[in-house]
């Protein structure tokens, strides 16, 4: 059974977690339900009484979509302290971890390896590596080579190409 992304309204595969054409995380990250295969270890594991868990630790995290103003499509940025944002192009030896090809930045001055978003204490920052158009903050210029703080809703321009930080603490 095929499911709708609802960002790019291509079909999805059931159980998907993020669309593949757009990488729009498809499923809530409260928790999966899954229902478990049973298998001869598994059924015999069934009569041992199952270990308590260990108690959450008090820890604080953040997470961090982008969101394309142009398109309203919505790129979610998980698994990593840092993330390069750039443009692939023919012969290029060093791959942004984010290619914002599909999405027309050629056109919109995105450099081939234009910033890196960095996670750090569950803060988040902003460093243009020394690209051709610039990066600004809601309009305003940042220094190249530096660390600039980012906030929810935040407006960051790549050149002329704009997307919105969606950033969401967690306690």
């Amino acid at each position: 059974m095929t499911l709708i992304c609802p960002n790019c309204k291509k079909p999805v595969l059931e159980g998907a977690i993020f669309c593949s054409e757009c990488g729009t995380k498809l499923i809530d990250s409260g928790g999966l339900s899954t229902a478990a295969i049973q298998t001869p270890e598994t059924i015999a594991a069934a009569d041992e009484p199952a270990p308590k868990p260990a108690a959450p630790l008090p820890v604080s995290s953040a997470h961090i979509n982008l969101h394309i103003i142009r398109t309203g499509q919505i790129i979610p940025l998980e698994g990593g302290a840092e993330f390069t944002l750039g443009r692939i192009s023919e012969g290029q030896s060093i791959m942004p971890d984010i290619d914002l090809s599909p999405y027309d930045a050629y056109s919109q001055g995105v450099s081939r390896l234009h910033a890196t978003l960095k996670v750090r204490d569950s803060l988040f920052y902003i460093e243009d590596l020394g690209s051709s158009n610039g990066t600004r903050i809601n309009n305003n210029k940042i220094t190249p080579l530096t660390d600039t703080l980012i906030h929810n809703g935040d407006v960051i321009a790549l050149g002329r190409f704009k997307v919105q930080a969606l950033i969401r603490q967690e306690n």
